[in-house]
């Protein structure tokens, strides 16, 4: 695999998958019992902004940078930004090296009695991983195949959580297979448990089979977010990126509906810009 999230931290698409992320985990908050996060595809955890890979390509520029000075947001973007600022010590105007990665922004969410279990299958990136959160009681290190390991990892013993499926796809539409396969084992396990699924836009008809995949799924509920910066017309370029939620918080939907005009309206590039947020399957 060579795929390194470093060269892309911070860009639109970790914006909306993030964003996204803060939000489904304040939900699962809202109630006391404790709650479990896995994390399929976790990376290092944590990425340097003024690091050569990240300077290479700037995607952050067009990503995290534009709404650091927003303001009037919807709840979830403003914790997430709130996290990354405080990370940063808290300085002024867009003195940001430090990007947190989906384990790092649960981390910082989760309360003492939740836990978090996360996966990376590449030896360096998963060094990094244990590095970040040694002495964290909560957070445990597999390094080993996502999709294999929540074979064995589901249900939680907390009987309530949340599944990050963040892949690179470097199989491209062989990684949906993959999603559809992992998904199919996880329902018969853990059918109530709460699957966030990213994935990247770049041609619409490579999107079609995964989604009728999930409207044939068996799964009660499916909700769609979608944010589109360039048309979806190219396989050349990232030109958008999806989430797709099974087994939503209740009203999760409305919360996207305030989430993503505003993602549309701060990362929209030149004149095009465009979201979505639709039922796939609601019973």
């Amino acid at each position: 695999m060579n795929y390194r999230h470093a060269y892309h931290a911070g860009n639109f698409a970790d914006v909306l998958k993030h964003s996204v992320l803060v939000g489904l985990i304040e939900a699962l908050k809202q109630k006391q019992t404790p709650f479990c996060y896995f994390d399929s595809h976790a990376g290092r955890g944590r990425y340097d902004l003024h690091g050569e890979e990240a300077l290479k390509t700037r995607e952050f520029s067009d990503g995290v940078m534009r709404l650091l000075d927003a303001s009037r947001l919807p709840a979830a973007l403003h914790v997430y930004l709130n996290l990354v600022r405080a990370l940063n010590g808290n300085r002024g105007g867009h003195d940001i090296s430090v990007y947190p990665g989906s384990p790092l922004l649960a981390s910082l969410l989760l309360r003492d009695g939740d836990r978090a279990q996360l996966c990376e299958l590449q030896p360096e990136e998963a060094g990094h991983l244990r590095s970040l959160f040694r002495g964290d009681a909560r957070v445990a290190v597999h390094e080993r195949d996502g999709y294999e390991a929540l074979k064995s990892l589901l249900p939680p013993k907390e009987k309530r959580g949340l599944v990050l499926i963040d892949p690179p796809f470097e199989a491209q539409d062989g990684e949906f297979r993959l999603i559809e396969a992992a998904l199919k084992q996880a329902q018969a396990r853990w059918p109530t448990g709460i699957y966030a699924i990213w994935y990247p836009i770049k041609l619409r008809q490579q999107l079609a089979g995964f989604h009728r995949w999930l409207k044939g799924s068996g799964f009660g509920k499916v909700l769609l977010a979608e944010l589109l910066v360039h048309p979806d017309n190219s396989a050349l370029r990232l030109n958008g990126s999806g989430m797709a939620i099974v087994n939503p918080p209740w009203k999760f939907d409305r919360q996207l509906e305030e989430l993503l005009p505003v993602l549309s309206q701060h990362l929209a590039q030149g004149r095009f810009g465009q979201h979505t947020v639709e039922w796939l399957v609601q019973e």
